[in-house]
């Protein structure tokens, strides 16, 4: 059990990843998350049932999700559409195309070997635990996905998407153009976001046309629980503290199952948990101004 709510807290620390770039580095309120993550799960769940490569289907799943972005940016850049509606518009858009994708609300990947099927059976030999084997196959997954962005954003390019969520318009006077890193930041990001849906698909067995619902809030509430307990300016220990974070939400969501009622009172629960480390937050600040 305690196995498996580190590996939810991994996979969706590849969501909460995706969910920082746009929230914190580029400060761009991003609901394109509900609708790329499902479209993930779905390009996943169609191309295993299809017969088409492991690698081949990540690389469409992440292709899939940064045009999900990409659509945004162009709404948002070339239309002058507010961020949020632009997002909002992406979104909706999705929903139809994930049912087209899909062709059914539901796809079943029981039969389907997946990439944690073939991890498992790699290590059958060595490790007889399956959770253990997820466990140890998202880590390597994690470590891999933290060191690359962090290299990313220790680039000129990376540096510059940091400088323009902080201020645009110094960006501008040095004769950058925002729109481009708008594009490069939201394809990224929902890039990600489509893959912890493909993993997601494989470690559930299945693809749901509504897993999508809400996911954005898990991964700002995950994002704001790494900031409440670690402090750093360090990127690394930024996009470290972000999967800590999910870690800690699955945990908290799992710990107040017997206070939900109804399964979807987890919903109600993590918009309330949200509300608490908001107050918190606030609360730290003013201590922090007035000593």
């Amino acid at each position: 059990m305690l196995e498996g709510i580190f590996v939810e807290g991994l996979i969706y620390g590849l969501l909460a990843l995706g969910v920082f770039i746009t929230f914190r580095v580029l400060d761009f309120p991003d609901l394109t998350v509900d609708g790329s993550f499902p479209l993930g799960a779905a390009v996943m769940a169609k191309s295993l049932l299809t017969g088409i490569p492991l690698p081949i289907a990540f690389l469409l799943a992440f292709i899939s999700g940064g045009l999900a972005g990409l659509t945004t940016a162009l709404i948002h850049n070339k239309l002058k559409v507010p961020s949020l509606l632009a997002s909002i518009l992406t979104m909706i858009m999705l929903y139809s195309i994930n049912m087209r994708i899909m062709k059914a609300p539901f796809i079943s990947l029981n039969r389907v070997p997946t990439l944690l099927t073939k991890f498992v059976e790699l290590n059958k030999n060595f490790i007889d635990n399956r959770s253990i084997s997820y466990l140890i196959l998202f880590l390597i997954i994690i470590i891999i996905t933290i060191l690359l962005l962090n290299q990313f954003f220790h680039t000129d390019m990376g540096l510059t998407l940091g400088a323009l969520g902080d201020n645009e318009q110094m960006i501008i006077n040095q004769g950058m153009n925002p729109e481009h890193l708008k594009i490069i930041g939201l394809s990224l990001s929902n890039g990600l976001v489509a893959i912890a849906g493909g993993f997601i698909a494989q470690y559930q067995k299945f693809a749901d046309i509504n897993m999508g619902i809400g996911v954005v809030i898990i991964g700002l509430a995950s994002v704001m629980i790494g900031e409440l307990i670690l402090k750093s300016n360090k990127i690394l220990i930024l996009l470290l503290r972000v999967v800590i974070g999910a870690t800690i939400y699955r945990g908290i969501l799992f710990l107040s199952r017997p206070l939900l009622v109804y399964p979807t009172d987890h919903k109600l629960f993590t918009g309330i948990l949200i509300i608490v480390i908001l107050t918190v937050t606030k609360f730290r600040k003013k201590g922090a101004e007035n000593g």
